[in-house]
């Protein structure tokens, strides 16, 4: 067979390009570090390279919101923190006002250190993230979600935020909660809060004295010293309000007829006419009281579970109560002593409920602070996952690559001598 000289130039040439890519290649790959450099290296890895790439950065975006939602709860139990010990040093000035020492001079101080309470409170509950969105306004973050009011028969703070909870995908199964809204927090109870007694009578009219508009205050003695207290929670009407009402009998004796408001409005007697002794425990529906004091016709006294719909849960409209009450002038007279001790000891109770509720969404938010360190333990591992599965995909051996780098090497030296040696082969060397 005949090979012509064109033929053996072209192939010497061809076999240096071949084994200068193939050295240039490993070169490249020794270079970057990866044994995939294009996709025509290793398709099948480099597809299931993007794969992994996109899930890795997935965890990367779920690991920045889980730092977002970290700081948005931290920064709301710091401040719940502040509203809890708010409430505590409110119970604290109470105590001290309730005590028969007190002067109105006296009370009216305390009820200056209240106040002051009472607007640090609203200025919590008011409080931002520090990117300038609200956090207890639920979505509507854009603007204070308490705004004061005033007006006949309204005075403290409305809530103008929504009802709802602003929540942060954490990871692809977990949606969290990050931000309570203010009416869960501020003007709400724990479910299983007890009674709150109140003691006033409906009015005709409109009017409100330091209480619910529609109620002014009784005008007799009478004052609950202990209760509303939980005897009984298997009676058929435990859960239900109750209205306590004065009356006297023909002998001009004081006597009390008990109601069960029912959830239609109507009222089913449990008590009738029964006679009031003063300082002596009264139990009824599964609960107890103890009243002293002299009533007047048509007193009542309202029992309400805490988490009626028709109770107090407002804690800013129980600090008002007890800032109006602190200020009144007693005169000297029994049914104004009688109405402060009243309005002092549902306060106490109504503040109770309050800090219930704060430390129990309080508690909440350190249990999803919790979760957010073991999801974020998991999403570690999960990208220490991705980091081997991609290593094994397209990282490079260096061992193997050196090996081959020098192979490569070795074989472009043997072609480059082989080409010198054809293209020196000449006939007229030998004539």
């Amino acid at each position: 067979m005949r090979i012509s000289t064109v033929t053996m130039f072209d192939q010497s040439v061809s076999a240096m390009n071949r084994q200068q890519g193939d050295f240039m290649k490993v070169g490249q790959q020794i270079a970057s570090g990866r044994r995939v450099v294009n996709p025509s290296d290793d398709p099948q890895a480099a597809s299931r390279a993007v794969g992994v790439s996109q899930a890795k950065a997935v965890t990367e975006q779920y690991a920045d919101a889980r730092v977002s939602a970290r700081n948005t709860l931290a920064q709301g139990e710091s401040v719940l923190n502040s509203v809890s010990d708010a409430i505590t040093s409110a119970k604290t000035l109470l105590v001290q006002a309730a005590s028969d020492t007190l002067s109105d001079v006296d009370r009216q101080s305390v009820a200056s250190e209240l106040r002051g309470i009472y607007e640090t409170m609203v200025g919590q509950a008011n409080a931002t993230d520090g990117n300038g969105r609200f956090l207890f306004g639920g979505y509507r973050d854009d603007s204070p979600p308490f705004a004061r009011t005033t007006g006949e028969g309204v005075s403290g703070t409305q809530y103008i935020g929504d009802e709802n909870t602003r929540e942060q995908r954490i990871d692809s199964s977990r949606l969290m909660p990050v931000a309570d809204n203010g009416m869960a927090i501020f003007k709400s109870v724990p479910s299983g809060a007890g009674y709150v007694a109140r003691a006033e009578k409906e009015s005709a009219g409109n009017v409100s004295i330091g209480t619910q508009p529609g109620y002014v205050r009784n005008e007799g003695s009478v004052a609950f010293t202990s209760g509303p207290n939980r005897v009984d929670p298997d009676n058929a009407h435990f859960g239900k309000p109750f209205e306590l009402e004065f009356s006297t009998n023909v002998d001009g004796d004081p006597i009390f007829s008990v109601s069960a408001i029912e959830a239609d409005g109507t009222r089913t007697p449990i008590i009738t006419e029964a006679v009031y002794e003063t300082g002596k425990s009264v139990s009824f529906g599964g609960i107890s009281i103890t009243l002293e004091g002299t009533p007047v016709d048509g007193d009542q006294l309202q029992l309400r579970p805490a988490n009626h719909a028709d109770a107090n849960q407002d804690v800013f409209k129980t600090l008002k109560d007890a800032i109006d009450v602190l200020e009144m002038d007693q005169g000297g007279l029994a049914e104004n002593r009688a109405h402060f001790r009243n309005t002092i000891s549902s306060t106490m109770r109504e503040l109770d409920n309050s800090l219930d509720n704060v430390l129990t969404v309080r508690a909440s938010m350190g249990a999803r602070l919790n979760e957010l360190d073991v999801v974020d333990a998991v999403g570690d591992n999960r990208m220490m996952n991705y980091e081997q599965t991609l290593s094994d995909l397209v990282d490079l051996d260096y061992n193997e690559a050196i090996a081959e780098y020098s192979l490569r090497q070795v074989g472009l030296q043997a072609a480059q001598k082989a080409f010198v040696d054809v293209k020196g082969l000449s006939l007229f060397n030998f004539l």
